[in-house]
């Protein structure tokens, strides 16, 4: 009879750990986030979200690009705990009065959800999960794909991991230091991107939220005139567009002229902003830096080339990894009652 090899202590309990973290998290989640954290405390959270956002969209077309934008914005500084939507104080000037955010928009609905679910759910939901819910909502309702039922049946682009907790502070001067700058070239976007855990194919896949919304003249002003001491407009821009956009923004800081930033399809999800980086009309300079490194260039052709359901894939996965960037959960920071002030 031969002896039987046991496996070395650490390895049991290597083992054991992993069962146990499984357990904690469930399944698909991380660390304290796990799709449907509401089940049991909140039935309906998701529901109500939906029913607002969609109301939102309904009244105007426009709202899904400003709530997916919220998202971003949000994750980028200080993490994934809904800091954006705190008020400035006398004291302290937040992150929503940032320059950054100046053009930030759909505070509003957060708000209204916030109200309802703190009606039918006290203190429960917090307002980063909001944010992550609104978003994947808003974008699911702007793909064709999705609301023709040809996606999934509950309607969703992707599942939401939930169970995220508030901070309770905001800083404008983190905003200025984190969030992506429209000009922002290659090397910059991945050390920002790098610095929040996310590769260079989440870059490339989360600037595909570009595909709706729409920016003003000032995100765009460098690039159309004095982009250099010696040449007026950015290189990298198409003539014929950097003309046209030339014509809308006679003003450079103006901010109330809207620029779409896919043409024409500014209020429709879909793979029609690659096609515009290719054709080097991308609003941003940080679109056209796409081109400039071979992961991402290779992906902007590849959702070109490939059926539209594989950068939806992408995206979802993508919203995913951002939704987790520093995360508060567990006995972590507050579920505020209203958004916009802390507890």
């Amino acid at each position: 009879m031969e002896a039987r090899v046991l496996p070395p202590p650490s390895l049991v309990l290597l083992v054991v750990v992993m069962v146990l973290v499984g357990a904690v998290h469930g399944d698909g989640g991380y660390g304290g986030l796990r799709v449907g954290f509401y089940k049991d405390s909140c039935p309906d959270a998701e529901a109500i979200v939906r029913k607002v956002v969609a109301d939102a969209v309904r009244d105007d077309p426009t709202a899904n690009a400003p709530l997916l934008r919220l998202h971003f914005h949000d994750c980028f500084v200080r993490g994934c705990d809904g800091s954006v939507l705190i008020n400035s104080t006398e004291s302290n000037k937040a992150e929503k009065d940032a320059k950054p955010n100046h053009t930030l928009d759909a505070f509003e609905v957060i708000d209204d959800i916030k109200e309802e679910l703190e009606k039918k759910c006290p203190g429960t939901v917090s307002c980063a999960d909001i944010l992550a819910i609104a978003a994947r909502d808003a974008v699911s309702l702007a793909t064709e794909l999705v609301t023709k039922g040809g996606w999934s049946k509950d309607g969703n682009l992707y599942e939401v991991e939930t169970g995220r907790r508030d901070g309770n502070a905001s800083s404008a001067k983190e905003a200025v230091k984190n969030l992506p700058d429209s000009f922002d070239g290659i090397r910059k976007l991945t050390k920002r991107f790098a610095s929040k855990g996310l590769s260079l194919k989440d870059l490339a896949v989360l600037s595909g939220a570009h595909a709706i919304g729409k920016s003003h003249c000032p995100s765009i002003a460098k690039r159309l005139r004095n982009f250099t001491a010696h040449q007026d407009t950015d290189p990298t821009l198409d003539a014929a567009y950097a003309a046209r956009l030339r014509r809308q923004c006679r003003r450079p800081k103006d901010n109330t002229t809207e620029l779409e930033m896919v043409p024409g399809s500014s209020e429709t999800f879909d793979t029609a902003y690659y096609r515009l980086v290719v054709q080097r009309k991308g609003l941003f300079h940080s679109d056209e830096a796409l081109l400039r490194n071979d992961v991402t260039r290779g992906l902007v052709l590849a959702y070109l080339r490939s059926p539209e359901k594989r950068f939806l894939r992408d995206f979802g996965a993508s919203m995913v990894n951002m939704g987790r960037v520093g995360v508060l959960t567990g006995g972590q920071g507050e579920v505020r009652r209203r958004c916009a002030v802390v507890n």
